[in-house]
């Protein structure tokens, strides 16, 4: 089933029509109206012509046409920029070229040095591109005029982004008496469109000056309309390309050593020195315009930022962000909405088998043998994201002081993972519709004492869809999903009992503990239906549902089951400033929780009021009204504890916009 349910998803993503490939204009306007879009065209180079250095002084960018009709969005929206850009496009078989000049006449350039991404506070410009011409997503390059790199991401028609894709390009700047310029080299390889001999792909601009506050855009889409690359310009006159061959080769060998100054010289499994090594192999490779494999062996994570330290004293788990760059990349396409059924720290993780004796030496994380990973977007409109990896067998070796001997004891099985998703958009407003699966299976050997810790299969299938109405003004959100483990049933006596259901509690009496069962079955559904455009109003109600049995925390990450949540979100909001605001908003926030015995687990009112001055200062005004509930977690699995909480708190925090 698990190997079918597969091959489906791949055969869908494959099979769509490439007919279905070219988008028609849309409207750009709330009335339904065909308005004209922006246009900028790029001018073919011989090879070799540019060199990146910030300078712009070869003769072809005064051959390309330079766009220069921006406008601002903040502070005054709709006004001409304080200062003047210009910026122009060049391209040649292998890449495409961004020159651009922002003069700084009347606002002083404000650029700290700083990691990548990190733009804090600095002046930058961002090219953004809808290569496949889908109206909803978007790629961003960007650059402050220091020179830190900023790349983004837009999976869907919202100035929301992922900034964790990191590709391989370049950007230098230089400043002058009159502003600072900017030039980019953006290889064909990194980007992602479709095939024809025509490209036309959607283009905006986008500039921030810290010094007063103030964003221009090419195509500045307004403050009360929830959208991004549905208002795109566009970039033509990029012709004939070919798909780049798009082959990557990341042999490595590492070595470590742990130095211990004041060791304990009767443990066998610290000399002092602790060296180490390991060799590996990531691959990248390219199917067409459009897919791209990745597979590694032994994966390098050394270079990996560490995870903060932590004390939990909760029962919950704690979650922390993925920052391997082989599951940040194109992570996007393999989480549903709710990001709750995929949770890739999962994979190599921590082995959990108990081992103990005077002295272990115990495995940190878990051997990824071998992974790949199959991501992109079809002309068709399909997006697939397709992920398999296998981790080793892993054992920690203990030492006794009183008998001298050592063992090795096994603490985590040979484990497979598989996670499949596939989204179609459909209709004139980019609605979506997309099917996922999750499957994790561990090889337990006959007798094998991880058996009765660890469940042996845990398989999740979920679908959903995001329908868009009137321009995106209105959109309807739904998801249901369904959640299978098995094992023996020591094991799913520990799922039973664990943090995210408790079902040990003597009230559960709809949900009773087994300790014979060897299988669990959930469920999840979620609804929701909001306005995210308009001149002031705007709301969102919804209802996410979990059984008590519902668990995905063998690949995903789950708190804790067991609920039915109802929420509503009312904004008022003021965008057009006046005598004493730039912008104001005010907001009634309501959330209510029940188990599937009906006792209350939160019941919570929150207004809230930001305000944003004339002088960019931002004050923000937070009350909570928690009423009576029920909490089965503080006991642990124990009987309910019935809390009557009055709390009212206010914060006003003035910062700097």
């Amino acid at each position: 089933m698990r190997a079918w349910c597969l091959a489906m998803i791949l055969a869908f993503s494959t099979s769509v029509p490439a007919s279905a490939q070219q988008p028609g204009r849309r409207s750009l306007g709330e009335g339904g109206a065909e308005n004209a879009r922006k246009q900028a065209r790029a001018v073919r180079v011989p090879p070799g012509t540019i060199v990146i250095d910030g300078r712009l002084n070869e003769a072809a960018w005064t051959q390309a046409p330079a766009i220069t009709d921006f406008v601002q969005k903040e502070p005054i929206e709709g006004s001409a920029p304080s200062d003047t850009m210009q910026v122009a496009f060049l391209y040649d078989d292998t890449a495409l070229y961004v020159g651009a000049r922002m003069s700084s006449e009347h606002a002083p350039i404000q650029s700290p040095l700083g990691r990548r991404d990190d733009v804090a506070q600095s002046e930058f410009i961002i090219i953004a591109l809808d290569t496949y011409l889908d109206h909803r997503t978007a790629y961003g390059f960007g650059v402050t005029a220091s020179g830190v790199r900023l790349d983004r991401y837009y999976p869907a028609d919202a100035d929301d982004f992922d900034a964790t894709v990191d590709p391989v390009w370049e950007a230098r700047t230089r400043v002058d008496g009159s502003g600072w310029t900017a030039e980019m080299w953006i290889p064909l390889s990194q980007l992602r469109f479709n095939a024809r001999d025509e490209q036309v792909w959607g283009l905006n601009v986008q500039r921030f000056v810290p010094a007063n506050n103030e964003t221009d855009y090419w195509v500045a889409v307004p403050r009360t309309v929830k959208a991004w690359s549905s208002r795109f310009g566009e970039l033509r006159g990029v012709d004939s390309l070919r798909a780049p061959r798009r082959l990557e080769l990341l042999p490595y060998v590492a070595g470590s050593s742990t130095l211990t100054s004041n060791r304990d010289r009767r443990n066998p499994f610290d000399d002092g020195k602790n060296l180490a090594g390991r060799t590996g192999l990531d691959l990248k490779l390219g199917f067409g315009p459009n897919l791209t494999l990745d597979a590694t062996v032994n994966p390098d994570f050394g270079q990996v930022e560490a995870d903060p330290a932590e004390v939990n004293l909760t029962a919950f788990e704690t979650f922390f962000d993925e920052k391997r760059p082989f599951f940040i990349e194109g992570s996007r396409l393999l989480n549903s909405s709710l990001e709750g059924y995929f949770y890739s720290r999962r994979i190599g993780a921590r082995p959990v088998g108990p081992a103990s004796g005077d002295f272990v030496d115990y495995p940190h994380t878990s051997t990824i043998l071998g992974a790949a990973k199959l991501t992109g977007r079809l002309p068709s409109k399909t997006s697939v994201g397709i992920l398999g990896a296998v981790t080793g067998a892993e054992q920690a070796s203990t030492f006794s002081l009183a008998s001298g001997a050592r063992t090795r004891v096994a603490v985590a099985p040979v484990t497979s993972f598989a996670v499949g998703r596939v989204q179609q958009e459909f209709g004139p407003n980019a609605s979506t519709a997309a099917f996922m699966i999750t499957d994790v299976h561990r090889d337990f050997r006959p007798g094998d004492p991880l058996a009765s810790m660890l469940t042996r299969n845990a398989f999740a299938a979920n679908g959903e869809t995001l329908l868009r109405f009137r321009n995106g003004m209105y959109e309807l959100a739904a998801q249901a999903g369904l959640t299978h483990i098995d094992g023996d049933a020591p094991a799913i006596a520990r799922v039973q009992s664990s943090s995210a259901h408790f079902l040990q509690s003597p009230d559960k009496t709809y949900a009773r503990f087994n300790p014979l069962r060897t299988s669990m079955d959930g469920s999840q559904a979620y609804l929701s239906f909001s306005r995210t455009g308009g001149t002031h109003w705007v709301w969102s109600v919804f209802n996410n549902t979990e059984s008590p049995e519902f668990e995905v925390n063998d690949i995903g990450r789950l708190m804790a089951a067991d609920g039915i949540a109802v929420g509503a979100t009312l904004t008022y909001r003021e965008t057009k400033p006046n005598r004493w605001f730039h912008s104001y908003s005010l907001s009634l926030n309501r959330y209510a929780e029940w188990d599937f015995g009906g006792d209350s687990q939160s019941d919570q009112w929150s207004p809230q009021w930001n305000i944003t001055w004339r002088n960019f200062w931002t004050t923000k005004v937070y009350a909570w009204y928690f009423g009576p509930t029920d909490n089965a977690s503080l006991t642990r699995g124990g009987p309910m504890i019935a809390a009557t909480i009055f709390k009212i708190q206010h914060a006003a925090t003035p910062t700097k916009a």
